[in-house]
């Protein structure tokens, strides 16, 4: 998003969205590919204009939602992956499974996608 969007990228944004990853810090919550995107969509946002205009910036978010919901059923975690990744053991057998290849990656492609398409043509 920061080379599409010509956001100045260092070191900082991967390390900010580190905890994102299994749903906030492995709690199952809010898909971090979601988080991510969202974090994304804000780095676009002009809100010079005020409350209104803050306000029609915060409708991409509800857009974004709405559409990842539709076509992943949920953005939590836990539902999309069907581990508790908050246990240990249930960790290990998240990462020798294939649900981060047959849910995870996809779910990030997506949030990808969708934010591209909502932001559309800089």
């Amino acid at each position: 998003m920061c080379r599409e969007y010509d956001i100045p990228y260092d070191d900082t944004i991967p390390q900010i969205a580190f905890a994102f990853a299994g749903g906030l810090g492995n709690t199952g919550s809010v898909c971090g590919a979601v988080t991510g995107a969202v974090m994304a969509l804000s780095l676009t946002m002009d809100t010079s204009q005020g409350m209104e205009q803050a306000m029609a910036e915060l409708g991409k978010v509800q857009e974004f939602r709405r559409r990842f919901e539709e076509k992943m059923g949920t953005i939590s975690c836990r539902e999309l992956t069907g581990f508790d990744l908050t246990d240990p053991k249930a960790v290990g057998e998240f990462m020798q499974s294939d649900v981060p290849k047959t849910a995870c990656f996809p779910a990030v492609a997506l949030a990808y996608e969708l934010a591209l398409d909502i932001l559309g043509p800089k």
